[in-house]
């Protein structure tokens, strides 16, 4: 009983983390239907940031969020407006951007060899290596962490969408792109405003992933693999469904890896990517396609 709660909440740390770094992805999709596989590149990035921050200014991992936050946003308005715009209109306009960030993602990854080899790093920060005590339970002081933060990032996002006139916009453009522009949204300017979001929650994610787990530059296949799992079990474009898919799958993930070893763990997302798409493809919150 007390290992399967010691699990559960293992799990659940771990989701919030997840949850994060999968909503870019979903927030992107929802409003352009841009699959970004390039997010994870750009996470691996933002560790990298982090990382150097760390060794250099021996600035915290968590503090180097206030860096990477506006470092990417800036960089995802820039790709948006410089690449993707340019295919806006185009009859295979979801195929060729899947194929564009595909080709994104492979070259970003190629400087991040050049420039810093392939070995694996990771921050280490003091609490990276310490758990807190919970009664008979623990908690690793790092993750922790990381989810604090994720969940403050994710709290003050949906804030923002419900809040703000922007972020209704955005809603409005994830709902029906068209009618949104009908009524008066400028829809250009949402995109490039939800892609860098997007873009500045891999930075963000990045800083977190710096010291949660080692990472080099061809890490980044085995992120979008499992964050493409996240958002398929939660619906593609639903950002609720994403918070639920990352929580549902970081616990199932724990659980395999408790019961049968970390070999497994990876083997959760695949299982559950392949029975979503022949059971439910719209996932547990999305919608039927038209």
């Amino acid at each position: 009983m007390s290992q399967g709660l010691q699990v559960l909440i293992l799990g659940l740390a771990l989701g919030g983390v997840y949850a994060l770094m999968a909503i870019g992805v979903s927030l992107t999709y929802g409003v352009m239907r841009i699959l970004n596989l390039a997010h994870a590149a750009f996470m691996v990035l933002g560790a990298y940031v982090a990382y150097w921050a760390f060794r250099i200014l021996h600035l915290d991992p968590l503090l180097s969020i206030f860096i990477n936050g506006p470092l990417f946003f800036a960089i995802g308005i820039l790709l948006y407006r410089t690449l993707f715009v340019p295919l806006a209109g185009r009859p295979r306009y979801t195929e060729a951007t899947l194929l564009l960030s595909f080709g994104l993602a492979l070259g970003v990854e190629g400087l991040m060899g050049a420039w810093w080899t392939g070995i694996y790093r990771a921050a280490n920060p003091a609490y990276a290596t310490r758990s807190l005590s919970l009664g008979s339970f623990y908690i690793p002081e790092g993750q922790m962490y990381a989810t604090g933060v994720s969940l403050g990032m994710l709290l003050t996002l949906w804030l923002f969408l419900q809040r703000t006139r922007v972020g209704r916009a955005i809603r409005a453009t994830m709902q029906n792109r068209t009618a949104a522009q009908i009524v008066g949204v400028d829809v250009e300017g949402i995109s490039a405003l939800a892609f860098g979001l997007g873009m500045a929650s891999a930075g963000i994610s990045g800083s977190l992933l710096s010291f949660l787990s080692p990472f080099f530059p061809g890490k980044h296949w085995q992120w979008i693999a499992s964050l493409l799992s996240l958002v398929v079990l939660g619906g593609m474009g639903s950002l609720i469904g994403t918070v639920v898919g990352a929580m549902v799958l970081a616990v199932a993930s724990v659980y395999v890896s408790s019961a049968l070893g970390p070999t497994w763990s990876p083997a959760t997302f695949y299982a559950a990517l392949f029975l979503v798409l022949l059971l439910r493809p719209q996932g547990l919150l999305g919608r039927k396609e038209g």
